[in-house]
């Protein structure tokens, strides 16, 4: 879960909180939207008139009166039967595929033509009383099958579990427990030559500096880096820069750009003098935290110097066309896009896609041809960009495996994307308008949560196959070993908020979980990457045990691993997820142990209505007490000179990095703010400008982070992670 950190602040117009009338109960539940919940406090709640009128209009359902909910109620039920046979249906390798009981084509023969080019031909089964059954079929991937002359349907064929931190290690019965560190990307500093402008750090982290964490942090044992999402943002307006508020992630943000990497060292140095930008980029370089504005600026500004400049003759520019061609319609979308963004910023239209001129609102319209024709190079710049962006990623991956990361990147898909943006932009049809994704109340945010972002629409992504949900994966395994889904319980369900109203007033809206996870777990073992589901809030019943069940790992945080007033010892942690110290959304360690965090929401105004920040602080102090108890009771039995003191006034770090450690999780992440004892987290939920969200830099360059205390501390975590090998090893035998 991510709070978005750089959205205007809800309104609260006056909500109809009466309750609801049964017919349009009727509606709101044929429609997917739960109108009765469990909130994370264990209260049983039922979701107003209000608010459920609000979300069905937005549904595109007429709920205006008692007849026209009805109305809408069979129309769905029609719907319903028009896609009895729809252009993609997901079925798990060896088991019988049915179908819906509106498909009418019992007894009719069929032909499956297997993506290897293999063939079979059979017949649906023809008992009429029971729904059409097709025989298992025995291999995964996208296969076409045609019933008749009337139906042809994509089968995605998908194995029972994701690929796994086992089958990475290429022992799929082994029982791993390997370990990675997690990096704000954007924070990561590189130290270069002063004196050689064209090796020096540009304000934030970019692939460069990325490629050399990997082959760092392989050197020390970690099998993996967690990274920050890399999805495509906003070129042209660099105030918009939460990486969890995308513009797509269907494609990669170009300030991530080594511009050293697109022509050399030289070549940028050159560029940087014709442009008289070494003075900024120093002062770029100095600032304690991030000036996203002008060093966005900056790097588009030398980017596209350096594009002006690009030699076609080139090797290289063959292999840009051949980027270009393969991404087809996505990456031409998406450059016209920017091209036409920045264009319309220029005239003074700053908002969303959807206030500029109508004739550029359809990505398939004349005007939108014409314009890019018009601006040909500017449109051919933005997918340059993009290539670029995608060889950084490429490269880095690439030197994370050849150092010997049995994982090497975890990349990170946000929950949803900006509904002002590219993605929402070029797949209309398949996302939601005038609802945006959130989180009720809970114990991370306890006013509830809106996110500000546009999500698919359930109806749509069935009606069009999956097409924007499947591109989105692949966008997001494609340079990874693996990937992490922000807000896995959205596969099952998501709260939307009509747009304009608070995250209390939402309402959760059912998703095809079966059918998107069979999807992730095929995805997954084509690309050979695991998958991580970030499965904090408000958990419905059973969906850690269809997560665990798909081979789909969640997350455990130490902060909330507790069996009522005690911490949970590491043995009684989950073997089916990763373990963790913290998250991007969450207090540091050095943090929470001074309870830094607390400070900041009672500076800020965001403690509970019923809480004071005395309370808070006290109930910390308790939490302290908690978990010294926990450390030094299961910690000497294993590690006899461990002994923490709960009064100490530094935290004890080694001590923490030995008991997640030594939890079953197959796979440890600690994040880089916590291998060097930092006391802010990247993120604050619930803030926009009031608190540095996704600005901070870690204090070293990258090339001597992992040296030091901090080296001691990965030489801490290896051994607990083996230490935990042995003993199943010792099971095992």
């Amino acid at each position: 879960m991510s709070a978005q950190a750089d959205r205007l602040p809800a309104q609260h117009p006056a909500v109809d909180d009466a309750p609801a009338s049964e017919t349009l109960h009727r509606l709101a539940q044929a429609a997917g939207l739960s109108v009765e919940w469990t909130d994370a406090f264990g209260h049983r709640q039922t979701v107003p008139a209000g608010t459920l009128r609000k979300v069905l209009a937005a549904l595109q359902l007429d709920c205006s009166d008692d007849a026209a909910c009805d109305a809408s109620v069979a129309a769905l039920a029609q719907e319903d039967i028009q896609l009895a046979i729809p252009p993609l249906i997901t079925a798990q390798i060896g088991q019988e595929i049915v179908l819906s009981p509106h498909a009418q084509v019992h007894g009719q023969p069929y032909r499956l033509n297997y993506e290897d080019g293999d063939t079979a031909d059979g017949n649906v089964s023809d008992d009429t009383h029971q729904p059409a059954r097709l025989p298992a079929i025995d291999r995964i991937g996208y296969h076409r099958l045609y019933i008749g002359e009337q139906h042809s349907v994509t089968l995605a064929i998908a194995p029972p579990r994701c690929f796994s931190v086992a089958d990475a290690c290429g022992d799929a019965d082994a029982h791993p427990r390997l370990w990675a560190l997690a990096a704000q990307l954007y924070s990561l500093r590189k130290d270069g030559d002063a004196a050689k402008p064209g090796t020096a750090d540009t304000g934030f982290g970019d692939f460069s500096a990325l490629e050399t964490l990997v082959q760092s942090a392989a050197a020390h044992g970690a099998s993996a880096i967690a990274i920050s999402p890399v999805h495509a943002m906003f070129s042209a307006n660099p105030h918009h820069y939460s990486p969890y508020g995308p513009s797509s992630r269907l494609f990669f943000n170009v300030w991530h750009i080594d511009p050293a990497a697109v022509s050399g060292t030289q070549a940028l140095a050159d560029a940087i003098a014709r442009l008289g930008l070494e003075e900024e980029r120093q002062r770029l370089q100095a600032c304690e935290l991030i000036d996203w504005p002008a060093a966005a600026r900056w790097k588009l500004s030398v980017l596209r110097e350096l594009f002006d400049q690009y030699d076609i003759r080139n090797d290289d520019w063959k292999e840009f066309e051949a980027f270009r061609l393969e991404g087809g319609v996505m990456l031409e979308d998406h450059a016209r896009f920017e091209a036409l963004h920045a264009t319309m910023r220029a005239q003074g239209i700053e908002g969303s896609w959807r206030d500029w001129p109508e004739q550029f609102r359809d990505p398939r319209g004349d005007a939108v041809a014409s314009f890019a024709e018009a601006q040909d190079n500017e449109v051919m710049f933005h997918a340059f960009l993009q290539w670029q962006a995608a060889r950084g990623l490429q490269h880095a991956q690439r030197a994370a495996r050849e150092a010997g990361m049995k994982i090497g990147l975890i990349t990170d898909l946000a929950v949803g994307a900006e509904s002002g943006g590219s993605q929402a932009w070029s797949r209309q049809q398949q996302m939601l308008t005038g609802l945006s994704v959130g989180a009720p109340p809970d114990l991370l945010g306890p006013r509830g949560q809106n996110w500000g972002l546009a999500a698919f629409s359930p109806r749509a992504l069935r009606q069009y196959g999956y097409q924007a949900y499947i591109e989105m994966l692949r966008a997001a395994f494609h340079y990874a070993g693996g990937v992490r889904i922000d807000h896995i319980l959205g596969l099952q369900r998501l709260w939307l908020v009509p747009e304009g109203m608070d995250g209390t007033h939402g309402v959760y809206l059912r998703y095809p979980r079966e059918d998107l996870m069979r999807l992730i777990a095929l995805e997954s073992h084509r690309y050979k990457a695991i998958v991580i589901g970030e499965d904090l809030g408000t958990v419905p019943a059973g969906f850690g045990e269809a997560l665990a069940d798909t081979g789909l790992m969640g997350i455990r945080v130490l902060w909330f691993e507790r069996e009522g007033d005690r911490f949970r010892p590491p043995s009684h942690w989950s073997p089916h997820a990763i373990a963790t110290t913290d998250t991007h959304d969450l207090p540091t360690v050095a943090g929470w142990w001074h309870a830094r965090d607390v400070a900041w929401r009672a500076k800020l105004d965001l403690l509970a209505a019923d809480a004071s920040a005395e309370h808070e602080y006290a109930a910390r102090a308790h939490e302290r007490w908690m978990l010294t108890h926990a450390l030094n009771e299961a910690l000497p039995e294993v590690f006899p000179d461990t002994h923490v003191d709960g009064n100490d006034s530094q935290p004890p770090l080694n001590a923490i990095l030995r008991f997640v450690g030594m939890t079953p999780a197959p796979l440890v992440i600690v994040p880089l703010e916590d291998m060097l004892g930092l006391e802010e987290q990247p993120n604050l939920p619930g803030t926009i400008d009031t608190h540095p969200n996704w600005r901070r830099r870690l204090p070293l360059p990258v090339s001597a982070m992992l040296e030091g205390d901090a080296a001691e501390r990965l030489a801490v975590l290896a051994q607990a992670r083996n230490t935990r090998n042995a003993k199943e090893a010792g099971k095992e035998t």
